[in-house]
């Protein structure tokens, strides 16, 4: 009896080891002849991962690449190849780098997704171009897309050892890049390449288009044209609510966004782009409250109203953030201070700004009008140190009045960051207590600002 225990005991434990201990690492060798450079780099795409091979003197490679799966692009000199890696594949890549593409060949375990990677290269490759694909009409547009989206899925069901979760992944890409050429195809791509200017593309032709799951929040993360078309979804109903209401597009942007139920989505597509539209909004007061009412996430709320907040520091009736001690074009130095008791209408120029030179001609206008009035007229050049004689050589040429001074670090000076101006010319009018009268004051070439003007007893 004790021999059969001892016999049993032994079976069980060739049994274990006769089971293959799961990998945690792929391993990645071949050969690559006529390679003038003696190393490879595999890259990750979603850049977190970084190695050199090295090449033995006749090509020969071999390497354990221990990160995590997915895309990986392989550098050979000036030739590179898409691969995908996961733990426990065995991929043996085998070309020669005078002819790299088609010498090509990619064999072992777990080698089929790479393969399926290669045969779509191909295929985009022998893709009708923009020029002659858009140019078709609808028909034979949607047929030419589909039979493309046909082909790959075709083969990701007939390549061996095609990754499981790759291969779901990839399908529904492929089905989201069909819809997204059929969204470009309707709104505008068509007109743009036929010159057919009165097209209008057919409900039938926009029914897979109109039956997309917009609230797919898994696929909103992975996959960038499913995010596209979901783009695509709401900026049809921006441009109509901005249309209909008159408003502008980013207010209607913003008023769309916020109803979006799924939170995620909503959240990121609100915050594209809402500190430019709360920057550029008539009312950013309403445009805050819209954005914070509706937003979730509590580091974009932070963002914005931080945002928010400085704004505030510069809205009407706020004292004036301040410069000190900028140089004058006449000599000496100014301060803002130096100025209370009057009106300051402050141009925020530079001599390579094309419309700050335009208006000059209005400007010297206005100055005129209202010399001897409580008024100066205040220009605020932003060029660098480096153009510091080209700003005073055309003050000179130019003849400009008012007073003239220089920012003390040209376009990074602390009163355009105080002030949020990234663009010039920016207007500003200061009244004589130091506060803000209005901090995007119209152009010296706008009538509106002779009505600003009238209506302050100026």
């Amino acid at each position: 009896m004790k021999t059969i225990i001892l016999s049993f005991g032994l079976i069980l434990s060739l049994m274990a080891f006769s089971k293959e201990t799961p990998k945690d690492y792929a391993i990645l060798s071949g050969k690559i002849e006529n390679l003038e450079v003696n190393e490879l780099t595999l890259i990750k795409l979603d850049q977190s991962f970084k190695k050199k091979i090295l090449l033995a003197a006749n090509g020969v490679f071999s390497d354990t690449i221990k990160a995590s799966e997915g895309l990986y692009l392989l550098t050979a000199g000036k030739s590179s190849v898409s691969i995908y890696l996961n733990k426990g594949c065995a991929i043996n890549l085998v070309a020669n780098s005078n002819d790299f593409k088609s010498s090509l060949n990619v064999t072992g375990k777990g080698s089929g997704t790479t393969n399926y990677l290669l045969l779509k290269r191909k295929t985009e490759a022998n893709e009708l171009a923009e020029s002659s694909l858009y140019v078709l009409n609808e028909a034979a547009f949607k047929n030419n897309v589909k039979n493309r989206k046909l082909l790959l899925n075709k083969a990701l069901d007939t390549i061996k050892e095609v990754d499981q979760d790759f291969k779901a992944l990839e399908k529904r890409k492929l089905n989201y890049n069909y819809l997204l050429a059929l969204s470009k195809y309707a709104t505008g791509k068509h007109i743009y390449w036929s010159k057919q200017s009165y097209y209008k593309p057919s409900a039938e032709f926009l029914a897979e288009l109109d039956a997309l799951d917009v609230t797919n929040e898994t696929d909103f993360v992975a996959i960038n044209t499913y995010k596209q078309l979901v783009i695509a979804h709401y900026n049809d109903k921006i441009k109509a609510l901005s249309k209909k209401s008159s408003i502008p597009f980013m207010l209607a942007k913003l008023k769309i966004h916020a109803t979006i139920p799924n939170e995620t989505i909503k959240n990121e597509l609100m915050f594209t782009g809402a500190e430019y539209g709360l920057l550029k909004s008539e009312n950013f007061e309403e445009y805050y409250q819209i954005f914070i009412n509706a937003s979730t996430d509590s580091e974009n709320n932070a963002k914005i109203t931080k945002v928010y907040n400085k704004l505030n520091k510069v809205s009407p009736g706020q004292l004036s953030p301040k410069f000190i001690n900028y140089e004058k074009y006449s000599g000496g130095t100014l301060s803002l201070d130096d100025l209370k008791g009057q009106y300051v209408y402050i141009d925020v120029w530079a001599t390579w700004c094309v419309p700050c030179i335009k208006e000059i001609p209005d400007l010297k206008r206005i100055e005129k009008a209202y010399h001897g009035k409580n008024i100066v007229f205040l220009s605020i050049s932003i060029d660098e140190a480096k153009d510091h004689d080209k700003w005073k050589n055309l003050v000179k040429a130019k003849d400009l009045g008012g007073i003239q001074v220089i920012a003390d670090k040209g376009g990074k000076s602390k009163f355009l960051d105080d002030y949020f101006i990234s663009s010039i010319p920016r207007f500003i009018l200061i009244d004589p207590s130091g506060k803000i009268v209005n901090n995007k004051a119209p152009r010296p070439s706008d009538p509106e600002l002779l009505t600003l003007f009238n209506e302050l007893a100026l």
